[in-house]
């Protein structure tokens, strides 16, 4: 049997600007260029594997020419491109409003090959008014079709972070099913997004037939790796990742890392303006603390309202592997920039620090306090005070 080895992966990450200063994510950080993306996945974060979710923006296809043809960046035969030790594969992420849904929903697509990427940007231009931007609306055209474009073109398709009050399948789209817009023989795995984890989604029963991802959806260097996963394959590229989502030769998902879901800025339900824990039943009324009507509905109080009562008949499931809830390093109190710039000096990169590195080590370079506090980030077991209405959670 071949010999498979253990991958750390972050599948959704934003461009802010291209090279030459232009922006592709608007509210993406200035510093967050295609090669500053490299270098902190490479170098700071220790990622093996990485998703560009707008690799379709014609400048952020030259780019990417250029450093293959500079000899910096290989094109590799099993899809993706091999930068340093990380492999980037090529996605973009797309924003759909149909006909049914309440809002509009955000999907994501990645491609093999620079080649399969170009073909689908040309096509992504007949639908949008701006083909430079980061999701951008899709129009004359439906979910489905990007679904089913996409697989014609080898690719893979994912909905993303699926759970938030905003932009999200049953956030904002769907009543009840995916299927009402979605073709779910077309979806390679679900986006879990940063308030929910997989015990949230796994009482949706229809989502027990796809793999569970938890990505950064990072719009600053910093954020990148605050969700990724760890994946079991050969080699980091695009046919391996093809390989874990359906399971195949034991490839697989081995673990899931991510905030626990009360850290997340949606968990709970809460007045934007006041931060008052509000009832479901009162979105849409003034609210009781402040008389505001920003109430934002929160994933925990969306989930009560989309469970179904049983298991539907013939429906297949897989089992889905731990999920890990993790606080990233800049989370951590104590744990500023100098700090942390003084852990990576001595042990290279976050991956390390936050997976390998015993405490007896950590202890010597931060001191016993903040020593505690990482390896009480890695059991999860750091107290949490909830977040909601756009407000991430604090650790207390």
């Amino acid at each position: 049997m071949e010999s498979l080895k253990t991958i750390y992966a972050d599948l959704h990450i934003h461009i802010g600007r291209t090279g030459s200063g232009r922006p592709v994510k608007i509210t993406g950080s200035r510093s967050l260029t295609l090669e500053a993306i490299l270098e902190e996945a490479a170098f700071r974060k220790g990622l093996d594997l990485i998703g560009v979710i707008d690799c379709h923006v014609p400048e952020v296809l030259d780019e990417l020419t250029q450093l293959i043809e500079s000899g910096r960046v290989i094109e590799l035969s099993e899809g993706g491109l091999r930068f340093d030790e990380v492999t980037l594969i090529l996605g973009t992420e797309i924003e759909v409003k149909e006909e049914s849904s309440k809002g509009p929903i955000h999907l994501l697509a990645y491609m093999p090959t620079l080649k399969a990427m170009r073909t689908f940007s040309s096509w992504l231009s007949e639908h949008m008014t701006n083909i430079t931007l980061s999701t951008q609306r899709f129009f004359n055209g439906t979910a489905r079709d990007i679904q089913y474009k996409t697989k014609a073109l080898g690719g893979l398709f994912v909905p993303a972070h699926v759970f938030t009050p905003f932009k999200s399948l049953y956030g904002v789209g769907v009543t009840q099913s995916l299927s009402e817009i979605l073709d779910p023989d077309a979806i390679d795995a679900i986006e879990l997004g940063l308030s929910s984890d997989t015990e949230m989604a796994e009482q949706l029963l229809e989502l027990r037939q796809f793999p569970f991802l938890s990505n950064s959806d990072a719009h600053s260097l910093a954020k990148i790796a605050r969700e990724y996963q760890t994946m079991r394959v050969k080699a980091a590229t695009f046919s391996e990742l093809k390989k874990v989502l359906k399971h195949e030769e034991g490839r697989a998902i081995l673990a899931n890392y991510g905030l626990n879901p009360r850290l997340g800025k949606y968990h709970r339900s809460r007045c934007a303006d006041c931060q008052a824990d509000v009832e479901s039943e009162l979105m849409g009324q003034p609210c009781p603390a402040c008389g505001s009507k920003r109430l934002i509905k929160g994933v925990y109080e969306r989930l009560v309202e989309l469970c179904p009562g049983e298991l539907l008949s013939g429906m297949e499931t897989i089992a889905h592997p731990p999920y890990i809830h993790q606080v990233p390093l800049d989370f951590i109190p104590g744990i500023g920039k100098k700090t942390l710039m003084k852990l990576l000096d001595h042990f290279g990169t976050e991956m390390a620090i936050l997976h390998e590195v015993p405490i007896e080590a950590l202890e010597k370079v931060v001191g016993e306090e903040i020593a505690e506090r990482i390896v009480r980030a890695r059991e999860g077991t750091l107290t949490i005070q909830a977040g909601g209405a756009g407000h991430f959670g604090k650790i207390t």
